[in-house]
């Protein structure tokens, strides 16, 4: 561990975080950081559970003389997002997260830094070590596969958990409270494309959208950034109309509540148009960086000649169609709250492309703390879809979070942080999707928080913690735990 690192405070905080990050995570792959989870509460002789899908609980006895106050629920997700830059050697089935520290900041070399929602888990790990704690019966409570579909969350089943109040340790902003989220739904299109036999009179040359920041498709949509799959489509339109190609290949985003950064895809222009195609490029990254100067400095659209051997390709009508439908998607802000200022009330994010079994494959995720325009925007693109010729499936979607102004873990949430900042804090309401709209509709009567350290740049590379946050976010736990045995 870096030894920077290891000597912040709390101490115990950095070392399960570090612990976390030597242990493969990805969403859908969370197996071993359980058995860790496990053999470390075994290990401490303190009872646990695990269920059908991974979620882990421990029931952490309460402090001498504090068995009779209520029972309060820790819960942070286990799995991360997993995303690296272009060109970053790391594996994410067996490599550990490389941590550093920059300034205030801890930040990873070239990944995802697994701060959401590590630092949530290891908060929870920390106050079994705490000596100085003061707390009631607790249950850490660790969902799996929130990031790819708040699996944990949907698959918890009645009993699981004894609580009724709950601290969620996912927000993002340091000092803020947050007691609302959006519900999302993901719509995803099968575009059956037509195949061809490669004309030996064109070329394979690759199109590649690179340099986009990218970001959380419901934290970081109101920021205007760059969609890599938007502008490629943009590019093949501009291209296309000064000479007529054929698509080989398309790829681009990898995760459905990311925003993509990278997409690229392999056409096939007349071998004599290959000069004007780089050209072109090099015009349209000089006007996209114009475009997105504020959001999108290192934006670039390169062009390189392809080696790999490529035997067909889209036909005209099919690579046409393609273009268009991405042109059409909207992507973005939808509709701003009425309700609580500056809030994103529903949002859609256009966040991947892939070829897979003949089919053009486009997965969407839309965002809104309103079900019914939730689903309203969903149906819109897949009506959208549907139009140019793709099939359409639709998940059945999470429950939005609706805020509860007489929570009382709310009133003592806020007088600590009033206390302890020395100022009123900011209420808030969260357009992503946390776990306390799922758990609260399974748990009826749950009162619920949520706050955390601050984190800028989940879900891509540029994800980084700021390291004083972290020590206040931990110290605002203690004083919550102690201030509910009262």
């Amino acid at each position: 561990m870096n030894q920077q690192i290891s000597d912040l405070e709390p101490k115990r905080l950095y070392y399960y975080f570090n612990q976390i990050n030597q242990i493969p995570r990805c969403s859908k792959n969370e197996q071993k950081v359980g058995e860790y989870l496990l053999s470390l509460a075994k290990g401490k002789k303190i009872e646990t559970d695990i269920d059908s899908v991974g979620n882990v609980v421990i029931r952490v006895p309460a402090t001498p003389g504090n068995e009779n106050a209520p029972t309060v629920i820790l819960q942070a997700h286990t799995d991360m997002v997993c995303e690296k830059n272009k060109g970053t050697q790391h594996d994410f089935s067996r490599d550990p997260i490389k941590m550093k520290i920059n300034g205030e900041w801890i930040e990873a070399d070239g990944t995802t830094l697994g701060a959401d929602n590590g630092i949530g888990v290891a908060a929870a790990l920390a106050v079994l070590d705490e000596q100085d704690a003061v707390h009631g019966p607790l249950e850490l409570l660790f969902t799996v596969d929130e990031e790819t579909g708040l699996t944990g969350a949907q698959s918890l089943e009645e009993g699981f958990l004894k609580g009724r109040i709950l601290i969620n340790m996912d927000s993002e902003e340091e000092g803020e409270l947050y007691i609302g989220c959006a519900g999302g739904k993901d719509t995803i299109g099968e575009l059956p494309v037509v195949y061809q036999d490669v004309n030996s009179n064109y070329v394979p040359v690759r199109v590649l959208v690179a340099g986009l920041k990218g970001g959380h498709s419901g934290i970081d949509i109101q920021l205007g950034r760059a969609n890599a799959i938007k502008l490629l489509a943009r590019s093949l339109r501009t291209l296309y109309s000064n000479t007529p190609f054929y698509i080989a290949s398309i790829e681009g985003g990898s995760k459905r509540n990311a925003i993509p950064r990278e997409a690229e895809a392999v056409v096939f222009v007349r071998s004599d148009s290959v000069d004007s195609i780089k050209d072109i490029t090099a015009r349209l990254t000089k006007d996209f960086r114009h475009d997105y100067s504020s959001t999108d400095p290192g934006l670039e659209i390169r062009t390189e000649e392809v080696s790999d051997p490529v035997d067909k390709f889209f036909a005209l009508d099919s690579t046409s169609a393609l273009i268009t439908l991405l042109e059409k998607l909207p992507h973005g802000v939808i509709a701003m709250s009425a309700d609580v200022p500056g809030l994103v009330e529903t949002s859609t994010n256009l966040a991947t492309v892939a070829v897979q079994n003949g089919k053009v494959v486009i997965g969407t995720s839309q965002r809104s703390s309103i079900d019914t325009e939730r689903d309203a925007i969903a149906d819109r693109i897949a009506q959208k879809m549907a139009t140019a010729g793709s099939s359409v499936k639709q998940g059945d979607g999470y429950p939005g979070w609706k805020p509860n102004l007489d929570s009382k873990i709310l009133k003592i949430t806020k007088d600590i942080f009033r206390q302890y900042y020395e100022k009123e804090p900011a209420v808030k309401a969260i357009h992503a999707g946390l776990e306390c709209g799922i758990i609260g509709e399974k748990y009826p009567g749950m009162d619920m928080i949520s706050f955390g350290p601050t984190i800028t740049g989940p879900h891509s590379p540029d994800e980084r913690v700021h390291i004083p946050s972290i020590k206040n976010f931990y110290a605002c736990l203690l004083l919550i735990l102690k201030k509910l045995t009262e």
